[in-house]
């Protein structure tokens, strides 16, 4: 069953691009990665997922509804695109706290939660405003503020950017275990096919704002993906 749908959906830049993608789903408990060179339209895609940017036409609709002008979505979603989704006046842990209180949840909840974070955030982060924060740290409060409400749609931009290879693998292991125990539906989009290929189960490969790829994470279809970006090298 989809969680989201997308129908006819258009957002134009002028001249310069156009993203197409006349219908696509996106099914309950799945985990599918957006691939692309720099410029295919993937976080174009994952900010109309989330009304951040207002379709030129057609529409994304969410459990049911439309997502521009409703709020319904908002109350099982969380996401994480760049660090201008932090309050960067704020320290991780009030940052946290603040993001708890939106979804109802006190000190002591926010707390039992982040514990499962604490290997993932390590000590870099504790007492420092997020602003001293460097870009693989705010990149950690973001992912852990994204996943902390426990939201049944997970939405993550780059979310291997800026991380040390052991924090990569911890992240990783984190959306399994989100998608696992909480039947999680997860879009993320990465550069990173090695990660890519072994968390996601689907795999969308964009190029120049259209959809030209839907293929299943298998060996098969993870060579037909490198093979295109081979061929894109010259």
């Amino acid at each position: 069953m989809a969680l989201i749908e997308i129908k006819n959906l258009e957002k134009s830049f002028g001249e310069a691009f156009r993203l197409t993608i006349d219908a696509l789903t996106f099914e309950k408990g799945s985990i599918t990665g957006i691939v692309g060179n720099n410029g295919a339209g993937k976080t174009t895609l994952l900010r109309l997922l989330l009304d951040l940017a207002e379709a030129t036409r057609g529409e994304v609709i969410a459990d049911g509804r439309k997502v521009a002008g409703s709020e319904h979505w908002k109350g099982f979603t969380g996401s994480y695109i760049d660090e201008g989704f932090l309050i960067d006046f704020l320290k991780p842990e009030e940052y946290f706290h603040f993001v708890g209180r939106l979804s109802g949840l006190d000190t002591t909840g926010v707390d039992e939660r982040l514990k499962r974070y604490s290997r993932f955030l390590g000590s870099g982060v504790s007492g420092k405003y997020i602003r001293e924060l460097s870009s693989g740290n705010k990149q950690k409060v973001g992912i852990v503020a994204a996943m902390l409400t426990e939201p049944r749609l997970l939405v993550l931009d780059e979310p291997f950017n800026f991380l040390d290879p052991s924090s990569q693998i911890i992240v990783k292991k984190l959306l399994e275990e989100e998608n696992r125990v909480r039947g999680t539906t997860i879009i993320i989009s990465s550069h990173n096919l090695a990660h890519m290929s072994g968390l996601c189960q689907r795999l969308l490969l964009l190029e120049k704002g259209r959809l030209i790829r839907d293929l299943k994470s298998s060996a098969d279809d993870i060579g037909e993906i490198e093979e295109y970006f081979a061929l894109q090298a010259g």
